[in-house]
């Protein structure tokens, strides 16, 4: 990289930590506990807008692996979530009816609440729909994977997004709040994946999966990302770029290994094509505030209407990590 490029992205960095400082503005605190946090916690931040069903599961989920306290950004939701989050022990509530596409799709909102309390923390970045797993994670929780990495001097753990579907169509079973939602979606596609860097940020773009398939059979370009690092051992002075597919300083995104072997790495299981895709997809399409004008949640709704089922006879149903591990999607490397 040369100077000039290095210059410009100190400047973007900046930049961006001061659109979170100016869009941070639109929150309004709910329920703070952040003086319960410890100076060990692990801290995880999440953007939703009516998630009220996926939340028992999900907060027990990340309970269980050992996330200390959770914050949640609820923007402008209308089941229930926000009143629900509000009553958690452990959660910290902002609201706002600010736009998701101006705040970079809730970019800006987490970046100035990771800027002011994860300083110092392992923070991790995930939406509801989606469950981050990690070598040995049947049998040890997130600290454990941390501590690892406290010691190797790693600042960041990437975890590519593996997208979990049902058999049949996704509107076949519906989904009950509290369950899990890996019982009705379970398979996924083993491989069909295509691998890219990003040579301006040192990043890895992955594409693929089922969306590519499905939905974006004809423009496989235009895919979703899959490639993530939501695990970071935060500083006020970081900045997630897009989503958590990149990080400011790009030394943040060296979460591979260029020269052959393996890194440490996760998945995150994402779990959004069950029966509630059908209402998303709407409500989505008529507020238009993601990406590229929702043609995501274009391409979902369009295909929805079709009955398109994602399973075909090439996939495989999930069994645990170390199956990923098998299938090159994950790595434990060289931690034992």
């Amino acid at each position: 990289m040369s100077l000039l490029q290095s210059y410009h992205l100190r400047l973007r960095r900046k930049r961006y930590r001061l659109r979170a400082l100016r869009k941070g503005r639109e929150l309004r605190s709910v329920a703070n506990r952040t003086k319960s946090i410890g100076p060990e916690d692990l801290l995880l931040f999440s953007t939703l807008r009516n998630e009220r069903i996926r939340l028992p599961h999900f907060l027990d989920y990340y309970r269980d692996k050992g996330v200390g306290h959770f914050f949640f950004v609820d923007n402008g939701s209308e089941d229930g979530s926000g009143a629900y989050l509000a009553e958690q022990p452990d959660v910290s509530l902002w609201r706002t009816q600010g736009s998701y596409k101006a705040s970079r799709f809730g970019v800006d909102w987490l970046n100035r609440l990771q800027a002011r309390y994860g300083h110092g923390h392992w923070t991790l970045v995930v939406d509801p729909d989606e469950f981050f797993i990690y070598p040995f994670c049947d049998t040890r929780p997130i600290q454990a994977l941390t501590d690892w990495l406290d010691s190797c001097g790693q600042r960041s753990f990437s975890a590519m997004l593996l997208d979990l579907y049902p058999k049949g169509s996704l509107d076949a079973e519906p989904y009950m709040e509290g369950q899990d939602p890996l019982e009705i979606v379970h398979w996924f596609d083993s491989g069909n994946y295509t691998i890219s860097r990003n040579h301006l940020y040192n990043n890895l773009w992955i594409q693929g999966g089922p969306r590519a398939r499905a939905f974006f059979s004809e423009t496989p370009d235009a895919a979703p990302s899959l490639n993530k690092i939501p695990l970071v051992k935060w500083h006020r002075r970081y900045a997630y770029v897009q989503s958590t597919h990149m990080l400011l300083p790009r030394g943040l995104n060296n979460v591979y290994e260029p020269h052959g072997g393996e890194m440490t790495s996760g998945a995150l299981l994402h779990t959004k094509f069950l029966n509630t895709l059908v209402e998303k997809a709407e409500e989505e399409l008529e507020r238009g505030q993601h990406y590229a004008g929702s043609r995501e949640y274009r391409a979902y709704h369009d295909h929805i209407q079709t009955g398109t089922v994602l399973w075909n006879r090439w996939s495989e149903k999930y069994i645990n990590w170390r199956q990923l591990e098998i299938l090159g999607l994950m790595s434990k490397g060289n931690w034992a």
